[in-house]
């Protein structure tokens, strides 16, 4: 179990969250996946288990921009590949400083440590698409997503077609056991809280307590 660090994205998403997130069909979110384009951060190696492709943060940041490009400016598919591969390996600390550009189907990226832009033709009108600003409106569409009631909040259950059986925090696909090994690798609670940001400290300590009883 990995000590904190900011750029560990453990918060997962099933298919059909990523979905209403993202406006990305089921079937090509599989076609992308199939095909090697974009698969999964937290993909099952068996594709035909239930729930096996689930996706991170990151990734649906990621999808939702390169969605974005792909839709409104008809980027061909070696260039979407292409900023795909740079969205997911930027450190945290790039990716609030970088913006997209979009011109003539062409992808450029302002590089906050040269200060400058690449490929960029004077006076051609320009897609500015600011990470951080999509970044910050997925976190307000995954807070509206997984809103709980509070007959929910701090407690433990298991439904057979919920992650294979397994016991988790009400209204919410996350294992019990999950939190208990952030727990026990000496996460406190307010670390476990970043880590599951959908989770309230009733839930964690509810999860704590149910697994070591």
């Amino acid at each position: 179990m990995p000590r904190p660090d900011s750029n560990v994205v453990v918060s997962a998403f099933t298919e059909d969250q990523v979905v209403r997130l993202t406006g990305i069909s089921i079937s090509q979110l599989r076609y992308w996946d199939r095909t090697d384009f974009f698969r999964p951060s937290l993909a099952y190696e068996d594709r035909r288990a239930v729930h096996s492709r689930i996706y991170s943060f990151r990734d649906i940041v990621c999808l939702k921009v390169v969605n974005s490009i792909r839709n409104e400016s008809s980027v061909p598919l070696p260039r979407l590949r292409a900023a795909k591969e740079k969205l997911r390996h930027l450190g945290d600390d790039l990716w609030a400083k970088t913006t997209l550009y979009v011109l003539n189907r062409r992808i450029v990226f302002f590089n906050p440590e040269t200060d400058r832009k690449e490929d960029v033709e004077t006076g051609q009108a320009i897609l500015e698409i600011p990470l951080k600003v999509v970044s910050g409106d997925m976190e307000t569409a995954v807070r509206a997503l997984s809103h709980r009631p509070k007959t929910e909040i701090g407690r433990i259950e298991r439904h057979r077609n919920v992650m294979s059986n397994q016991e988790v925090i009400a209204g919410t696909r996350i294992p019990v056991r999950s939190v208990k090994a952030f727990a026990d690798a000496g996460y406190s609670v307010n670390a476990i809280q970043k880590e599951y940001p959908t989770l309230t400290e009733q839930d964690i300590r509810a999860a704590i307590k149910h697994a070591a009883a």
